[in-house]
């Protein structure tokens, strides 16, 4: 996919100016609430009107204000996913899926009904009415009516955010197998970092309606580790468990793992980098189950902290210590260290 978007808006009080150019397939727009997300998504889609500007995308004008040229809505193939899904309450799940596939021309259906129902799980629920579904089985028919279009670029407004972290790590590997499988290039507004992690491999960062940054997921998370209660969150993805009296030990570079949580097949982890311990030589008797061996990468100022990033067998951890303990332990690139961490300490997304 290949979008140029320079485009202004102004509203009362507010002026959106955005200009950025990607490539990227898999696109995020990362920013807080009113910075302008949902305005950009609606310019893109043909929804809200732009002041000044234009759009291309791949190679094609969508919008120009200079030619006062606006490309209608319907023609810009250009799907939208929201928030709260939009389904149409007199349909069923299969009439749903199927709207807007109908509506496509037969030589721009890229995907087979039958192929995307099976991979959202949707199979058993072709019958039922939208009014009895699950806020996950809801979105999951979202979702699944937008891809069915056969869009060249589907936009997702904050589609997770209705729902508990239950139901959207449930999500979460629906929309990596739909998107690896079917390769449909997306956009995807949120202010959740993890979601940002798990889905995009580019971030468009949005302040108070400008863009201040333009980066990948895994450095906005290390610039954003200082803001944060929690420090940075170490993402794992982690398969093959033994149970070892009544945990689950995942293999991890040279070492292992040994947690609480897990479960068959491959699972993603979190870890906050604070809950790493740092010591300088082997601990001795402590109940925490995992000691591993690492080595210092990187040492980075976070305001009254210090983030480290370790190389423990060939797999990264961040850590975070406070930065009187960073003095006291020297910690510097190239520094041995053993990081102690407890089995209670991770979390199963999915």
């Amino acid at each position: 996919m290949s979008l140029t978007v320079s485009l202004t808006k102004a509203y009362p009080g507010f002026e959106l100016s955005v200009d950025f150019s990607t490539e990227s397939r898999r696109l995020g727009i990362f920013g807080r609430s009113g910075s302008g997300k949902s305005t950009l998504v609606g310019m893109l889609a043909g929804l809200v009107e732009p002041g000044e500007g234009f759009i291309e995308l791949d190679g094609e004008t969508l919008f120009d204000s200079r030619r006062r040229f606006s490309l209608p809505p319907e023609k810009r193939r250009i799907a939208l996913v929201f928030q709260e899904g939009h389904l149409f309450p007199h349909l069923s799940v299969e009439k749903n899926l199927l709207y807007g596939y109908r509506r496509t021309p037969r030589a721009l259906r890229r995907v087979d009904p039958a192929e995307l129902i099976g991979v959202l799980g949707l199979d058993d629920l072709l019958e039922r009415r939208v009014g009895t579904l699950s806020g996950g089985e809801r979105q999951r028919v979202a979702l699944g009516r937008s891809v069915l279009a056969s869009p060249r670029l589907l936009l997702m407004d904050e589609p997770l955010s209705a729902l508990d972290d239950g139901l959207k790590y449930q999500i979460i590997p629906y929309l990596r197998e739909v998107f690896d499988r079917f390769a449909i290039p997306f956009l995807f507004i949120s202010h959740a970092m993890n979601e940002m992690r798990l889905l995009t491999e580019e971030i468009i960062v949005l302040h108070r309606g400008r863009v201040s940054g333009q980066t990948d997921p895994e450095r906005l998370a290390r610039e954003r580790m200082g803001w944060a209660r929690a420090g940075y969150i170490n993402l794992l993805r982690l398969a093959a468990p033994r149970e070892e009296e009544g945990l689950f030990a995942y293999p991890f570079g040279t070492g292992r793992l040994v947690m609480w949580a897990g479960g068959p097949g491959e699972s993603v982890f979190e870890l906050s980098s604070t809950d790493i311990m740092l010591f300088r030589g082997h601990p001795e008797a402590v109940s925490a189950r995992n000691l591993l061996p690492g080595r210092v990468v990187s040492v980075f100022d976070l305001e009254n902290r210090v983030g480290v990033e370790l190389d423990c067998g060939g797999e990264t951890l961040i850590a975070t210590v406070v930065r009187p303990a960073a003095a006291e332990l020297d910690l510097r690139p190239g520094s041995e260290v053993w990081a102690v961490i407890k089995a209670s300490a991770f979390r199963r997304l999915y």
